[in-house]
């Protein structure tokens, strides 16, 4: 047999309405066209799927079987239509995010959160984008979102901007260089740096400072909370290099000093990497503006 959706459909019908008039109504089609399809499904059948002669109409035992079947398929098929018209208007969806930024899982969980909130039926992860090549993984599909501070000229990816910020430098406010107005390279030699536990090129401190100028600190101990970076600093246990944000927003204790790095001052500009065909998704533009949003947020701190 070859059964279609609409023979199913008309089954469920006819059983429900108790005659061909009203099942043709309820189906949107003329009484003759839906005998015709009966009679045909009959045919491919062999077996008659309707008892005639009986008011209200009713089913043979053969089409209770098909009744059966529709009842199982159809509900199952009305909910794929629906998931499917839900990808279309942007309800439902994919958002995997990666993060180049270890600092960052501080910032994005409110952000998250609020999320979450406005749009239940999108499937949220975080993915550390410390351990793998996350722009690579964007292209691939792999994920659909990356945090990171190292915008590249990628077919097919776009940047947006979503704030910046200064990397600060933090010691024991009774640390010798906390005196120092600003810190340069040369002030790390023979310190102990803490750092998060990620490759130093991901590292403000080391990509933007020391690798530049050849200098190596006398030790790096890595700590993965903030928190507990704070706490040793605080402790004279070590110096360390943060976003400034960050340290407003932990606000460990009074303990601490923040300076400059480099008279200047060293500022990084953090973006949303997502591919340019689902910049249009509005839950793609949700998370966007929740996370501009935000940061706005933190830099009035």
């Amino acid at each position: 047999m070859h059964i279609e959706f609409r023979h199913l459909r008309t089954i469920k019908a006819i059983h429900e309405c108790g005659g061909l008039a009203r099942a043709a109504d309820q189906l949107n089609i003329t009484q003759s066209a839906l005998s015709h399809q009966i009679k045909g499904l009959e045919d491919q059948a062999g077996v008659e799927l309707f008892i005639r002669r009986s008011k209200p109409m009713k089913l043979s035992a053969a089409g209770v079987r098909l009744l059966r079947l529709a009842e199982q398929v159809l509900p199952q098929v009305e909910a794929a239509q629906a998931e499917f018209s839900s990808l279309r208007d942007g309800k439902t969806g994919r958002m995997h995010i990666a993060i180049e930024c270890h600092a960052c899982f501080e910032w994005l969980f409110p952000v998250l959160e609020q999320f979450r909130k406005s749009w239940p039926d999108v499937d949220v992860d975080i993915r550390p984008g410390l351990a793998f090549d996350a722009l690579p993984a964007l292209q691939k599909e792999e994920v659909d979102l990356v945090v990171s501070s190292d915008p590249e000229e990628l077919p097919g990816v776009e940047f947006i901007e979503l704030f910046d910020y200064k990397a600060v430098f933090v010691a024991a406010a009774s640390h010798a260089l906390a005196k120092k107005p600003f810190i340069e390279a040369e002030d790390f030699r023979g310190q102990t740096l803490i750092t998060y536990p990620v490759e130093r090129t991901r590292l403000d401190v080391f990509s933007q400072l020391l690798i530049p100028a050849k200098v190596e600190p006398a030790m790096i101990r890595q700590v993965e909370l903030t928190a507990v970076i704070l706490l040793l600093v605080a402790s004279n246990r070590g110096i360390s290099v943060l976003p400034d944000w960050v340290v407003r927003e932990v606000k460990y204790s009074s303990d601490y000093v923040t300076r400059p790095l480099t008279q200047m001052g060293i500022t990084r500009r953090l973006y949303a990497a997502v591919r340019s065909d689902d910049l249009e998704k509005p839950f793609v533009q949700k998370l966007i503006n929740l996370a501009s949003a935000e940061a706005k947020k933190l830099q009035s701190q």
